[in-house]
């Protein structure tokens, strides 16, 4: 009777240290290096949306508010023609800095700003 106890005792311990155990896995961000060779991303598929999502909100970078005006459709014409893209000088693009400096907190992933870098060091095409 009392090895019976023990062996209860001994298999209710380990079902709660089983069912108690949790290992939260952090997979690290791969690092991006800005000066790397440059991708090649689709504006329609894998920038504006990123306007989208993250800029043209209400208040924010829309018709009527502040410029650029980022809504789909018109978001390329107004970072090309607006002057806030330089593809000579990718890194003194005006969209580029501001990505990186007063706006970083709208498009926080390094690699979302690493995609629009990239774009524009591909030369900013409307694709």
């Amino acid at each position: 009777m009392k090895s019976v106890i023990i062996f209860t005792a001994l298999l209710l311990v380990i079902a709660v240290g089983f069912t108690s155990c949790y290992k939260d896995v952090n997979v690290p961000t791969p690092a991006t290096d800005p000066n790397g060779p440059p991708q090649q991303w689709s504006y329609v598929k894998n920038i504006e949306p990123l306007f989208i999502t993250n800029c043209a909100l209400s208040g924010c970078h829309v018709a009527g508010s502040q410029k650029p005006n980022l809504g789909q459709g018109i978001s390329y014409l107004s970072l090309v023609n607006g002057g806030y893209v330089n593809t000579l000088v990718p890194a003194q693009s005006v969209l580029y800095i501001m990505i990186n400096g007063n706006m970083q907190e709208h498009i926080q992933s390094a690699a979302d700003r690493k995609k629009i870098y990239d774009w524009i060091r591909t030369g900013a095409l409307n694709n």
